[in-house]
């Protein structure tokens, strides 16, 4: 049972308590930014909840939409639900449909849709390097549109830790240079902030600290106007190793390694010592983003580390207890991945003020192994991507399936919200927009009417080829198999070459656990479109994918011909089979070329607008771009498991990089010699230190037809 105090921080985050959250203006803007033809055209009124939980209710009158809604987020989610299943317009990260209309679609009878639970979760720390490494406001104000038109209400948000951790430090006795040291370069804050490494990446400036301060509280102001609850970064006991020079008093933990970078140390939580930097701490968080904060995330012992022998219990207690403290009534948010959170530790909290994210629930199902972390409560996430990585994926039935069986189970009491937690986001907005909408469906919705909803809303009009083209990719890529598989099937193209190649990062697969030839014909169908929706941007985009996507398969089997020719030790094989190979990633690479959403240079000229103003961050910016989705790191780490982790099938990267690496293999093999591994990771050091921007060509329309009809043969 919650205290008194707690259900009315549940009223003020769904009714809207704050001047913010009762002022619907936000939700005008929304729809000046992304949906110019409903300027004016939008009534908002507040709702009460029904039974705690969100509500909206749609209906057009005189030319006007009447949105009225339980909070701002049921309002913005109100209006995306208008513009989607009425209008067929939609926004996502690859590609938007969007079109002036006088006249609006017509809702006659009163439509109403009710979250069956209180949150809509977004956000993996990882999401924040792999697809926000380099953003600015600009993209900032589109991403958290997107967030609010899905109806998310709560959000991770670590933008502008650094400054925190600066500022404690210098307050501690490090010096400028000192406390710099610690914090990592602009593509690595996720793992610093997860307890996995620090430094790497850097040093950044100080003026580099102080604009991500500055953008995070525009990012906070905003979410405030949409309703949307921030997940900042609490204080856990990670510490820089250097304490124990600063305060040799201090009881230190050391956590070894994470997989080739040495962690952060941790300060023993059931310690005075942890007590008087965590005040410090949340001090400083109060100064520069105010005390209305009532999430914090952040955990010691994160992907391995090491106890040394601490009170778990205790500590998790005494970690809980100095938010609290400093927050009262503030609940500390948990990562259920692998065996996190441990027992001893859910032992030690106040389940009242601690929350779950389960985030592998594509595969797993912690929340029934583990009875709901032992009885407390917990948001149903799916990863879905690792590393942003290029590939078609998610388990879309599995999507469906998996909330409503916790819903109907006997721990659905636990289930509060469900949400996305992709490493990275630029990839299948299938999956992230059918994970979002799950919130508003009261029973199990059929995944083929939704999809016929989805191609309607994501191509502007029905057309059946696209509808049963997707009806096909359900069964086949998008399809839920009951294999544990971290991501995407992953392309050849994009390996580092050897004779051996089961992954081409550590943890990822090449296996297709669907039928290629099935999902092919799927795509020709879509193809039959072509004509008809020519001038689509998002239909453009999703071709370009999918043809991407069958020439990655094929090249599966080319592989197979250049090894078979390297065993038999042919040179005249291998130069043959290995031309072929070479003349695909070509393909590949002049393909991804004519989608800005394919292409390296879009990330890199990210990170040149991110770094426009940091003179002296410039070169390192650019960087930390590279290096993230090649060697990824520490430099001098030839053996590092993290290479290539962050892969991309991108315009640029495959023309420069991959090619360069396969002809260098395929040249060593037609003289009879296997290239050293080592090779490969100079390449990729200097590749990534080079500057070089990869600017992309777009093919002609011939030059494109043809390509696509080579990829088709």
């Amino acid at each position: 049972m919650l205290k008194i105090k707690k259900i009315l921080f549940l009223f003020y985050l769904l009714c809207g308590a704050s001047a913010g959250a009762q002022d619907f203006s936000a939700i005008q803007k929304i729809a000046d930014r992304r949906f110019p033809w409903l300027k004016n055209k939008i009534i908002i009124k507040k709702i009460p909840l029904e039974n705690h939980k969100d509500v909206f209710i749609l209906q057009t009158e005189n030319n006007r939409l009447k949105i009225s809604a339980s909070s701002v987020s049921a309002a913005s989610r109100g209006l995306d639900w208008y513009v989607k299943y009425y209008a067929h317009q939609s926004i996502s990260h690859l590609g938007n449909n969007v079109k002036n209309l006088d006249q609006l679609p017509v809702i006659n009878t009163p439509v109403k849709k009710k979250s069956f639970i209180t949150y809509r979760y977004a956000l993996n720390y990882c999401t924040i390097n792999y697809s926000y490494s380099f953003y600015t406001w600009e993209d900032w104000e589109k991403e958290l549109d997107w967030m609010a038109l899905n109806g998310v209400n709560i959000m991770l948000a670590p933008v502008g830790t650094e400054l925190i951790w600066y500022n404690t430090l210098i307050h501690i006795g490090y010096t400028d240079a000192e406390a710099r040291a610690f914090i990592a370069g602009p593509a690595y804050t996720a793992w610093w902030l997860m307890g996995n490494l620090d430094g790497w990446g850097g040093p950044v400036s100080i003026k580099l600290v102080q604009q991500q301060a500055d953008l995070q509280r525009k990012i906070l102001k905003r979410m405030s106007e949409l309703g949307i609850e921030p997940i900042l970064q609490g204080f856990y006991g990670m510490v820089p190793q250097s304490l124990k020079e600063k305060i040799p008093t201090a009881k230190l933990i050391d956590q070894g390694k994470w997989v080739a970078f040495r962690r952060p140390i941790i300060l023993d939580p059931t310690t005075d010592t942890f007590a008087r930097i965590a005040d410090i701490y949340y001090n400083e968080i109060k100064k520069l983003y105010g005390d209305r904060v009532h999430y914090f995330g952040g955990e010691p012992f994160h992907e391995g580390g090491s106890t040394g022998g601490i009170n778990i219990k205790k500590a998790a207690e005494d970690i809980q207890s100095a938010m609290l403290k400093n927050y009262p009534n503030s609940t500390w948010v948990l990562q259920g991945w692998q065996n996190n959170p441990s027992n001893e530790l859910l032992s030690g909290l106040n389940k009242e003020n601690t929350l779950i994210i389960e985030l592998f629930g594509e595969n797993t199902n912690n929340w029934e192994k583990r009875k709901t972390y032992n009885g407390t409560d917990f948001i149903w996430s799916n990863v879905s991507n690792f590393g942003d990585k290029s590939g078609l994926y998610g388990k879309l039935q599995r999507f469906i399936d998996e909330p409503f069986r916790i819903k109907d189970s006997e721990f659905s009491k636990n289930l509060k919200g469900v949400g996305i937690i992709p490493e990275g986001i630029y990839n299948n907005p299938v999956a992230y927009d059918l994970m979002l909408d799950l919130a508003w469906y009261e029973t199990k919705p059929d995944l083929n009417i939704w999809l016929k909803h989805y191609t309607e809303y994501r191509y502007g009009k029905y057309n059946q080829f696209i509808f049963e083209a997707w009806k096909e990719f359900a069964q086949t890529i998008y399809s839920s198999p009951n294999v544990n598989q971290e991501g995407p099937s992953e392309s050849i193209y994009c390996a580092r070459p050897s004779l051996e190649i089961e992954s081409v990062s550590s943890w990822g697969t090449r296996t297709r656990n669907y039928d290629q030839q099935r999902f092919k014909k799927a795509v020709q169908l879509f193809l039959r479109a072509d004509r008809e929706f020519m001038n689509s941007e998002t239909y453009f985009t999703d071709k370009v994918d999918f043809l991407r996507q069958v020439l990655a398969n094929k090249g599966q089997e080319t592989y197979d011909d250049l090894l078979k020719s390297i065993n038999e030790k042919n040179p005249q094989k291998i130069k043959q089979a290995g031309n072929k190979f070479l003349q695909m990633i070509i393909m590949q690479d002049q393909l991804t070329g004519n989608s800005r959403y394919f292409t390296l240079n879009r990330w890199l000229k990210q990170a040149c607008d991110f770094g426009k103003s940091l003179a002296d961050d410039t070169e390192n910016i650019l960087y930390n771009a590279k290096s993230q989705i090649t060697f990824w790191g520490p430099e001098n780490s030839p053996e590092t498991p993290l290479r290539d982790y962050a892969h991309k099938e991108w315009n640029g990267l495959l023309g420069s990089l991959y090619f360069q690496r396969w002809k260098l293999f395929i040249d060593d093999a037609i003289k009879g010699q296997i290239t050293a591994p080592e090779t490969f990771y100079q390449m990729e050091v200097k590749w990534a230190k080079k500057k070089e921007m990869y600017p992309a060509v777009n093919s002609k329309s011939s030059e494109l037809s043809e390509l696509q009809n080579k990829i088709m043969k």
